[in-house]
């Protein structure tokens, strides 16, 4: 929430391994449990042959069979956000990992700009004691200003007064509205996971005020050039985890994406083919009558900040029920450069057997399809192109795998 902007780098291929043989049966309607014998390659099992690029795909994504991961528990369990164009400032020089990230210098003249006046004016109306005292955001969604109620650091989020001529201003009240009520929700409904507390929040204006924790952005980019490090990546993960596998009621939260709708979405625009639909289409079938899991929906390590005390989630605009793996499927979209984190995310969704596998499929496709349409625009730079091409790599992986899983069902 406090910072966000982009770029990766190439990932290396594992090992191969075998893909999965279909499975024996169903014990009912609603799920497919992954199979119980040894995989057997295929050809020798049902006479047809290997599809080496669907096993090359699934161990480019670091996936392996579910007879090859773990045991374990099986993920408990829906819209993409709207594509804005310029959702993210572009490269900027990289810091060592390690390297303590430079305070933003105090300007006050920023406080008197008349969209951070707007916004105080709204602030003021719920928290009159608000003292501002730094702008750490003007964009042209959101204004974030950091200060102090009495001796307490808060941070105010306001909706920007550009924002209202913008063609996603309905978009955007829908999802300033949806994060009021998230923050109430985890007032009544406190989650396993460390966040800010709600101080103050205004729905009309589109205000929100909470505490200001202490810590630093995972990445200042949406991309980021340099990952953090492997001990900050284990942490992230945990935390991601943690919140995906709690189960508030089920009233609390809502689905945020619709899956059907967004596949042809993307295909009536040609980002998928007919055969990317379809294959989408089938895995879908098969988790229908799964399970959804809370997510935070908009998992990018800017939205991450590493604290004394832990990780930290901010901006909740997309959190809700989701297939299970949506986070986990954002976190892998933009971390390209660490492909030790990939892998690790990869064990991690497939964890839950065949059908959080599908389930993490179908959301990379998905997800990677958002960033393309994001950030494959005209004027781009050489470092985005660069970028651009490692996503149209990773699309085509994980449309590989995909079509690998659909001919193991």
């Amino acid at each position: 929430m406090y910072s966000s902007a982009t770029s990766p780098t190439p990932t290396t291929t594992r090992t191969a391994l075998r893909p999965p043989t279909a499975a024996v049966g169903r014990p009912g309607p609603k799920q497919v449990p992954p199979p119980s014998r040894p995989v057997a390659p295929r050809g020798a099992a049902d006479g047809r042959p290997v599809d080496p690029r669907g096993q090359a795909a699934r161990t480019a994504l670091g996936l392996r069979s579910p007879e090859a991961a773990p045991a374990g528990n099986r993920l408990p369990g829906a819209r993409i956000p709207a594509v804005r164009p310029g959702d993210g400032r572009l490269l900027r020089p990289p810091t060592r990992p390690g390297q303590p990230v430079t305070q933003e210098r105090i300007d006050p003249s920023a406080l008197q700009t008349p969209a951070v006046r707007a916004a105080l004016a709204g602030v003021s109306r719920i928290c009159p004691a608000f003292t501002p005292r730094q702008v750490l955001r003007e964009g042209s969604r959101h204004i974030l200003v950091a200060g102090t109620i009495g001796r307490a650091p808060v941070v105010a989020k306001c909706l920007a007064p550009q924002a209202v001529r913008s063609e996603y201003f309905e978009q955007l009240v829908a999802d300033f509205h949806h994060e009021v009520a998230v923050y109430r929700a985890f007032v009544r409904h406190r989650p396993p996971v460390r966040l800010p507390r709600l101080v103050a929040a205004d729905h009309d204006r589109c205000v929100l005020v909470m505490e200001r924790v202490p810590g630093r952005p995972a990445a200042r980019e949406r991309h980021p050039v340099n990952a953090p490090t492997p001990g900050e990546v284990r942490a992230l993960l945990t935390a991601v985890r943690t919140l995906n596998l709690w189960r508030p009621p089920t009233d609390v939260f809502q689905p945020r994406l619709d899956y059907q709708l967004e596949i042809a979405r993307y295909h009536s625009v040609g980002q998928l083919t007919d055969r990317d639909a379809g294959d989408l289409r089938g895995l879908l079938h098969g988790l229908g009558h799964g399970p959804l899991q809370l997510c935070h929906g908009d998992a990018l390590l800017s939205n991450m900040l590493l604290a004394p005390s832990g990780p930290v989630l901010v901006d909740w605009e997309q959190a809700g029920w989701y297939l299970p793996g949506y986070d986990l499927a954002v976190l892998w979209s933009v971390l390209s450069g660490d492909t030790a984190a990939r892998r690790q995310i990869s064990q991690l969704a497939q964890s839950g057997g065949t059908l959080a596998r599908d389930a993490f499929l179908v959301n990379l496709v998905l997800v990677l399809m958002r960033e393309i349409r994001l950030y494959d625009v005209p004027g781009a730079g050489e470092e985005q192109r660069i970028m651009i091409r490692r996503l149209y790599d990773d699309a085509a992986l994980a449309r590989r795998a995909v079509r690998a899983a659909v001919g193991t069902r």
